[in-house]
């Protein structure tokens, strides 16, 4: 197995948590897990940038008055007592450190609008290299297009993608559009997943790519892929073989891009060596160079 390029993880329950729910329901006379269940029920919009963090706490506050009996004093004061920040594992955060010298790290969150200041507050928006929420991408896991318009915002491909997540649902969804993941319900389980990926490898000198130093040219449209592919093979390159890169089913053939694999340049070098001239030229064909 290929040591991947991008590692994309989930937020919470993998690099942040929170204390229970259970003493804020006892303090406010609530059975416990009320909270969960009303907010999950309602996160919807919010989750998909169709109302604010604000508006969906309201709706929380509001469903714990009509729904649960609450005064709305009281109903407030649970909801600002539930509102917390979670604080990082750092176990896991240890890891993301470690991995970032082998490749690049983003999270993608099923989040509201908030997402920023949380992350902020907790300095993880500095340990990551990128962050894509539900709330920008305007739809949230698990449904397979929230993978691929991650992946199209990052500009990568899914088969150079390492996704790990607490929830099964949301990996299994991310295996339908050709990315490797895996449930990591725990930390062993996130610890063996990028170990058993040379992502917690002593060597940090490896080729960028890879041990081969691959990079592949990935372009939306079929002629310009073969064209880059007859420039590229005419000037030395190779194998510049061009073939089609699902980011959904296999069926889905609106949803393809095309892929021109480079493995030496002209020089007989790695073909990671002239990332930047690749970058270039992926560029003019509002493309995308990958690993």
């Amino acid at each position: 197995m290929s040591r991947p390029s991008l590692l994309l993880l989930d937020l919470d329950g993998v690099l942040r948590r929170f204390p229970p729910d259970g003493p804020i329901e006892d303090e406010h006379g609530l059975p416990r897990g009320t909270l969960a269940r009303v907010s999950f029920a309602l996160a919807g919009p919010a989750t998909t940038g169709r109302v604010t963090d604000e508006e969906w706490r309201a709706a929380v506050r509001g469903q714990l008055v009509s729904g649960e009996g609450l005064s709305p004093a009281r109903a407030a004061d649970a909801v600002a007592a539930w509102t917390r920040t979670g604080e990082v594992i750092p176990e896991a955060l240890d890891l993301v450190r470690r991995v970032r010298g082998r490749c690049r790290v983003a999270l993608l969150s099923n989040a509201t609008d908030r997402l920023p200041r949380d992350l902020a507050a907790l300095g993880l928006d500095r340990e990551v290299d990128a962050v894509v929420s539900s709330a920008r991408l305007g739809v949230a896991k698990p449904a397979p297009d929230a993978f691929r318009r991650a992946l199209r915002v990052l500009q990568h491909s899914p088969s150079g993608t390492l996704f790990c997540d607490d929830n099964e649902e949301n990996a299994r969804a991310a295996r339908t559009v050709g990315i490797d993941s895996v449930h990591t319900p725990d930390f062993p389980a996130l610890r063996e997943a990028l170990s058993s990926r040379g992502l917690l490898d002593d060597d940090v000198t490896a080729a960028p790519g890879g041990a081969s130093g691959r990079l592949l040219l990935v372009l939306h449209d079929r002629g310009d892929a073969e064209e880059a592919a007859r420039e590229l093979a005419a000037a030395g390159w190779s194998p510049c073989a061009v073939h089609k890169d699902l980011l959904a089913g296999e069926d889905d053939v609106e949803d393809a891009d095309w892929v021109v694999e480079l493995t030496t340049g002209p020089d007989d070098q790695p073909a990671s060596a002239h990332r930047g001239l690749l970058e270039e030229l992926a560029g003019r064909h509002d493309g995308f160079v990958t690993d």
